[in-house]
């Protein structure tokens, strides 16, 4: 049996195409148990519970990625990690900001699942569409590379001499002013409803305000990450499937760290640094590319080294300064 061209194209267009589907097959079905079956009623998640599916999530991330290394390459499989933990540690940041939101809005606990996972799963829509168009327009204009370096390296140092005490406040947040003018809002929670009818007239609960901020936080960080992983890898596969294992692991994340997240103090120099590597990277690409295993293995050290110096050089509270 002889193979032409044409038909060895046909098999490689045909096996991608079914690589996608089964991709987002899987995810389907992962939402679908976590939200119909492991959360199907809203309850407090455990320090425990919440380290569990973080171990989960970070496992199927590591299967998958040596399923790229044995169906593709080591490149690859190297990629998409170097891809998988830039995109996670950058998310970091938006534990911060998901625990003012919940702090300003007195959410209960056993509806703040719910919340991140309608969340997320609209933070995988507009990340799948930040991906096709970054793609879409990196490959068609090449020199937007050098761009986007620039504008990390710009984020990067911003993140370094940005002050500690400036911090997210949601009422002055022009998503809240947006959803106040245009719909009506119920003063209480009514369960885990987001929208409920009342004397003929529909409402948006406490709980659906939350659900636009977190939304929209993600958009705002989506502009600092997306960048960042497309100068991992050019294989939209590679990055899509990263951000996806990323976000999906963020919400256990979220209610594990949540209550010391506010120790890694020196997360966000860490952070600095590694977008500030990263745009460089992306600039001097037309010079000399930075090996991919060598950007990974700066990416963990950084991180490591950030939260390590963070434990030991505790942040004094504002009772222990001298008076």
């Amino acid at each position: 049996m002889y193979f032409t061209p044409s038909s060895i194209i046909d098999f490689t267009m045909s096996n991608e195409l079914l690589l996608w589907i089964g991709f987002h097959i899987f995810i389907l079905i992962m939402l679908a148990l976590d939200i119909g079956v492991f959360h199907r009623k809203a309850h407090v998640i455990s320090v425990k519970e919440a380290l569990w599916w973080s171990a989960f999530w970070i496992g199927l991330a590591c299967i998958f990625a040596m399923g790229i290394w044995f169906y593709r390459s080591t490149v690859q499989a190297t990629e998409f990690m170097t891809a998988y933990v830039v995109e996670k540690s950058l998310s970091v940041d938006n534990l911060f900001i998901f625990l003012t939101i919940f702090s300003y809005f007195k959410v209960p606990e056993k509806y703040q699942h719910k919340v991140l996972f309608w969340g997320v799963l609209g933070a995988l829509i507009m990340r799948a569409f930040f991906i096709v168009v970054g793609v879409a327009i990196l490959a068609k204009f090449h020199f937007i590379i050098y761009i986007l370096g620039a504008f990390l390296v710009f984020t990067g140092f911003k993140l370094i001499f940005s002050k500690d005490d400036v911090e997210f406040k949601p009422e002055s947040s022009w998503t809240l002013k947006f959803v106040r003018r245009f719909f009506g809002v119920s003063k209480h929670y009514q369960e885990d409803k987001f929208i409920v009818r009342k004397m003929g007239y529909t409402f948006v609960t406490p709980l659906f305000m939350v659900l636009a901020l977190v939304e929209t936080t993600d958009l705002v960080f989506a502009l600092d990450s997306i960048p960042a992983v497309l100068a991992v890898s050019p294989d939209p596969f590679i990055v899509y499937t990263s951000n996806i294992f990323a976000i999906l692991g963020l919400r256990s994340l979220y209610f594990a760290l949540a209550g010391v997240v506010g120790l890694f103090h020196y997360l966000n120099y860490g952070l600095a640094i590694i977008l500030s590597f990263i745009g460089v990277k992306m600039i001097i690409s037309g010079m000399y590319k930075i090996p991919i295993e060598s950007a990974l293995l700066f990416v963990l050290v950084i991180l490591l080294a950030s939260v390590v110096i963070s434990l030991l050089f505790p942040k004094k509270s504002n009772s222990e300064s001298p008076a």
